[in-house]
């Protein structure tokens, strides 16, 4: 019988030690915006915060934001998108940025404008909230105030939040059959409460042919189409119109 002794596979980060399909660009030719970009990238909280401490002597909040944190951010969003990224690096780098965003915040005096709105959650009896966790990184990444739930939320609570917030989107995300039937109340009670906000509804366990049977519904096959429908869902598009142009 053949004893284990090297135990380094098992606790191997293999995330790490991929070959990748890509790297992250450079953002910017300003050599101290791209180290915080680089920063971000890299998901380095403790990295971040000097560097973006030091670049605010000479630049504005609002640069560091936008060309820094955010283009970095959006760098995180490209490499998840073609798979070189995963859920932990998305996650450390949404965290590295919210370091940056609340010194610059610090810096200014006041939180940083947002676009809007957007209330997320994971289904009643749903615990599963991985994909809303990536959603809320795009999204605030890409300047939208999330309004977050977490998981497990009760139908009233979404459709009181949501008369409360008067986001321009709501989104839900469910990885079990048994609880996506939430879905459709919400929609319902939303219709009867008069307010007609795209709802984006996704997960494991969600379909298109299921979203689209109930109005506001409308299908996120990805969490990475979310800063997009949220663009749309600020520009006035109705969820009509949003369903078409990113269902069937």
């Amino acid at each position: 019988m053949k004893v284990l002794n090297d135990f380094s596979n098992i606790f191997k980060r293999y995330d790490l030690d991929l070959e990748k399909t890509g790297e992250a660009k450079t953002v910017s030719k300003d050599a101290v915006l791209q180290k915080i970009a680089k920063f971000v990238v890299e998901g380095d909280e403790e990295g971040i915060l000097p560097a973006v401490q030091a670049a605010l002597k000479d630049k504005s909040p609002l640069v560091v934001i936008n060309e820094a944190l955010i283009a970095g951010m959006n760098e995180v969003s490209r490499l998840w998108d073609e798979g070189v990224y995963f859920l932990p690096q998305v996650i450390l780098s949404s965290d590295a940025m919210n370091v940056g965003i609340a010194e610059c915040e610090k810096n200014m005096g006041k939180s940083m404008d947002r676009k809007g709105k957007v209330v997320t959650h994971t289904a009643e009896g749903d615990i599963h909230d991985i994909g809303q966790v990536i959603v809320n990184a795009l999204l605030n990444a890409n300047g939208f105030e999330v309004i977050d739930l977490g998981a497990d939320v009760p139908t009233d609570k979404v459709v009181a939040s949501c008369k409360e917030h008067r986001p321009v989107m709501v989104t839900g995300t469910a990885l079990m059959t048994t609880t996506m039937t939430a879905f459709p109340k919400i929609a319902h009670q939303l219709n009867k409460a008069g307010l007609q906000i795209p709802f984006i509804c996704g997960g494991g366990a969600v379909c298109e042919e299921y979203v689209t049977e109930f109005d506001l519904g409308i299908w996120g096959k990805e969490a990475s189409q979310a800063p997009g429908m949220a663009e749309d869902a600020l520009a006035g598009e109705s969820w009509e119109s949003m369903r078409g142009k990113w269902n069937g």
